[in-house]
């Protein structure tokens, strides 16, 4: 058996890495488009989905098993992705100021045997931000190619004033269902 991380995201690697999961990479390529009067929670599942299924297809492995992840911020029911450029990233940087939103990641793990997805959803309050503030932390690079515009895990940290729910999960992998959802695919965990 050989497990695999259909992303190349640093922060599924690292949070992989903090359970001690061993895995191997997959560059996959899915279309990420939000489908008309999809809700939030199904828009999640199925990327996260779609991406370990095309990681499935790619590994040439067939006792593989692969991991699929996807992450949006959801504020007053739209789903607000990667930011496509500034004026985006600002515009949703500037919706999500003194507010509440809330956060959808969704993890999927398949083989070629089964399929199984978990779904958590985080909530998440911004303390006001000053346009001059966002226009700063756009310079630093960190918004781009992070669902809502902003990493909770970087800079985007002093914009929160406060989260209920999972941490791991607004950075892009919930930890504790990713655990237990590979412990249901024998794959190794720390714990």
């Amino acid at each position: 058996m050989s497990f695999y991380l259909a992303s190349t995201s640093p922060r599924r690697q690292e949070l992989l890495r903090q359970i001690g999961v061993n895995f191997n990479l997959l560059k996959v390529n899915v279309d990420e488009s939000v489908t008309p009067h999809e809700s939030a929670e199904t828009y999640v599942q199925r990327v996260a989905l779609a991406k370990a299924q095309a990681g499935l297809s790619n590994c040439n492995d067939p006792q593989g098993i692969v991991l699929g992840g996807d992450t949006a911020v959801i504020y007053q029911g739209q789903i607000f992705g990667k930011p496509v450029d500034r004026i985006n990233a600002l515009e949703m940087l500037s919706a999500l100021s003194g507010s509440v939103h809330d956060v959808y990641s969704a993890v999927s793990v398949v083989s070629a045997q089964r399929e199984e997805t978990r779904l958590v959803k985080t909530q998440v309050t911004f303390h006001d931000i000053a346009p001059q503030k966002l226009a700063e932390y756009w310079s630093t690079g960190e918004p781009q190619g992070k669902a809502g515009g902003y990493a909770i895990q970087g800079f985007g940290a002093i914009f929160v004033a406060n989260i209920q729910g999972s941490y791991s999960g607004v950075v892009g992998l919930p930890i504790s269902e990713t655990a237990q959802l590979l412990k249901e695919f024998a794959v190794p965990v720390w714990r």
